[in-house]
């Protein structure tokens, strides 16, 4: 998945706990060797080459995750789209390449979730047109920890902390007090704009800071509006509070695409969501639902 894996839990027999934590970091493995776009033996590659010429036998797994990517499309009126892939593939952050403005313009109509057609009765997924390509960097980290905790879950572990890059999911608290989750400034890579206290929940945050580059003043960045082909803009990082991180990690994508007033907006029509963002100028806006948290905490602090 292309990012670091941070496991930490207790457990009252230390060869258990440690049994535990292998057993997270294989379906960490086990995920990326299924779901990783780079790799040319992985089941979303043969989807990718295979799709747009017939339907594609798939898992039951990568069948319901693509379902639920889609479902967030809808919900999101397409901020969220996995086939930003047809012009995200030609983008290289590594190397510091972009492709030019005629290429993007030719493959941008490629990008559209309802070009993928999922046929639950056969589970089979096909593309409606040539050149479309999926990736599910936007969500299979979340669902990945959401995975990890649920089998953290079934080996009796009560107090855990499972995170895949800015993807989050805390199980319990932490031995009586809540977990604290930092969200980072996006310009300046050590240090913290604020704390998150979380108790059985999830986070998530997206920024313009994890792959990128910068050429003539400008940031090319991973995340892709499905309208231009072209990195979003409007915000630099998007934080997302839940109830799971397959969630999270969704809508963190979605809104940071809407930018901040229509994104803060949509974070505040979820059930149980709440949002952190960090526009283009480096102001921080809050869903009324943390701020009505913020406002508790400091009458607590002062009460006591």
């Amino acid at each position: 998945m292309g990012t670091s894996i941070r496991v930490e839990l207790w457990h009252e027999d230390p060869l258990m706990g440690e049994a535990a934590m292998a057993a997270v970091m294989e379906e960490m493995h086990r995920i990326d060797r299924a779901m990783s776009p780079f790799k040319p033996e992985s089941e979303l590659s043969r989807l990718n080459r295979e799709g747009a010429k017939a339907p594609v036998p798939v898992s039951e797994e990568m069948f319901e995750l693509i379902a639920r990517s889609i479902g967030f499309s809808k919900l999101s009126e397409g901020a969220f789209d996995i086939t930003f892939a047809s012009v995200g593939c030609m983008f290289d952050y590594r190397k510091g390449i972009k492709p030019t403005a005629e290429k993007i313009a030719a493959a941008l109509p490629g990008i559209d979730y309802r070009h993928i057609r999922l046929d639950r009765r056969q589970r089979t997924i096909e593309f409606a047109r040539d050149n479309v390509q999926i990736d599910l960097g936007g969500i299979a980290k979340g669902y990945a920890v959401d995975n990890c905790v649920a089998l953290l879950k079934s080996r009796g572990v009560k107090e855990a902390l499972v995170m895949a890059g800015g993807d989050s999911r805390v199980l319990g608290d932490k031995r009586g007090r809540p977990w604290m989750i930092g969200i980072r400034d996006p310009r300046l890579k050590d240090a913290v704009v604020a704390m998150i206290p979380l108790v059985d929940a999830a986070i998530s945050t997206s920024g313009d800071y994890e792959r990128y580059f910068e050429m003539d003043g400008v940031r090319y960045h991973h995340i892709l509006d499905p309208r231009t082909g072209l990195s979003a803009t409007g915000a630099r990082s998007v934080t997302i509070v839940g109830p799971d991180a397959t969630t999270t990690e969704g809508i963190s994508k979605s809104v940071f695409i809407m930018g901040p007033e229509r994104g803060i907006r949509f974070a505040e029509s979820l059930a149980g969501i709440d949002a952190v963002v960090i526009d283009g100028d480096g102001k921080m806006h809050y869903t009324a639902g943390l701020c009505r948290e913020s406002s508790q905490h400091t009458q607590r602090k002062t009460e006591a």
